[in-house]
């Protein structure tokens, strides 16, 4: 247990509801964590190309769950590509969010496996 000398002291190791605990999540658990709540929602991921922007929804849960800021598009491509993913860039007139995203079903089973994790928890 703590052991504070004042009120003051205990005040001021008491944790806002507002701040950040500090620690960084790596990136790669956060895009996850998003793919697994995509899932989590009874979309199929495995094995289809879709759109990046199909998967925008499970990314802002994933970034408001961790409090971090969101992620640009270019980002999350280059993340989901070192997962594993296979990420085809369409030109910027085809699409506002210009990326297709291929999940494997071993990604997939590891992105459901990381969001179970968490739920447990939560």
């Amino acid at each position: 247990m703590l052991k504070c000398n004042s009120i003051d002291e205990m005040i001021q190791n008491q944790p806002n509801l507002f701040e950040n605990s500090g620690a960084k999540i790596a990136d790669e658990s956060v895009v996850l964590y998003a793919l697994g709540d995509f899932q989590s929602r009874g979309k199929i991921l495995a094995g289809r190309e879709l759109p990046l922007e199909r998967l925008l929804g499970a990314f802002r849960r994933a970034f408001n769950k961790y409090r971090i800021e969101p992620f640009e598009d270019s980002e999350l491509a280059g993340i989901l590509g070192k997962l594993g993913a296979e990420v085809i860039e369409v030109p910027d007139f085809v699409a506002i969010h210009p990326y297709r995203i291929t999940v494997s079903s071993d990604l997939a089973e590891m992105a459901r496996m990381r969001f179970d994790e968490e739920s447990v928890l939560d």
